[in-house]
């Protein structure tokens, strides 16, 4: 897909983006860097994918770090920030893009420690860093935005009530970020073809994915959606905080 965001646009500018060692992340880092960015890429266990892309988009003259942190870890958020005030100075855009919880083997509450308890330590980690005119995007998906009033599957519900939570817990703090001079955005969409969660769920509920496919009308794959998160770091913020992607209609607003 070709990049939504012009060259050189975001000549300067230091952005970290977390889970960016693939998927949506990653595609989200490569078109920021393509704009002129500086980019962190984040990752907790797969090294060797996230120094390939910073290779990558090193041939193409992005200065990228590389920093393994567990987000659910205070002391491993505190030294992934710390190396980029040492590097950079601070940052530009912070984009929350890590979660997760259908993970085996990550205990019961995994889901809301890294949905919303991670997500409010990296916004207050990494606030020191950002300052006027810095931006925060908060990336989600229509079955967790809309958990309150159009139920999702039942495979997915942890993960969904989870994000909410964080999402809930990241709109709270709005005032404070407005009186810093930082916008917050929240992304949202649909189930997106390709993701591993998409994957799991497919695994779990055969056809589920196909099924939203057809009522929906079109499911974006991760590069797209992964474009609509770029433009999020640099359009203008609607007046909800809210940039949804996709179609909406199965969803009842509350």
């Amino acid at each position: 897909m070709t990049n939504p965001l012009a060259p050189g646009s975001l000549a300067g500018k230091r952005v970290l983006v977390t889970g960016s060692s693939r998927g949506i992340g990653a595609d989200t880092v490569g078109y920021l860097a393509a704009a002129g960015a500086k980019v962190v890429i984040n990752y907790r266990n797969k090294a060797a994918r996230a120094e390939k892309l910073a290779a990558q988009l090193a041939e193409n003259g992005t200065e990228a770090l590389v920093i393994a942190a567990d987000l659910t870890d205070p002391a491993s958020l505190a030294a992934m920030f710390a190396q980029v005030q040492q590097e950079w100075g601070g940052l530009d855009v912070l984009v929350l893009n890590a979660s997760g919880g259908m993970e085996t083997g990550m205990g019961a509450d995994y889901a809301l420690r890294l949905n919303r308890d991670a997500q409010v330590s990296v916004l207050e980690a990494a606030l020191p860093l950002l300052g006027q005119g810095g931006r925060v995007v908060f990336v989600t998906s229509h079955q967790a935005h809309f958990i309150r009033t159009t139920p999702t599957m039942p495979e997915y519900e942890a993960v969904a009530t989870s994000k909410r939570a964080g999402e809930d817990a990241l709109r709270e703090r709005i005032p404070e970020l407005e009186s810093r001079g930082i916008d917050f955005v929240v992304v949202s969409g649909d189930m997106i073809e390709g993701t591993i969660t998409a994957t799991l769920l497919n695994r779990l509920n055969p056809g589920a994915i196909d099924a939203r496919r057809q009522s929906a009308g079109k499911l974006y794959n991760v590069s797209e959606f992964a474009a609509e998160v770029a433009l999020a770091a640099v359009d203008p913020v609607p007046a909800d905080h809210t940039r949804l992607v996709g179609d909406t209609s199965d969803f009842a607003g509350e």
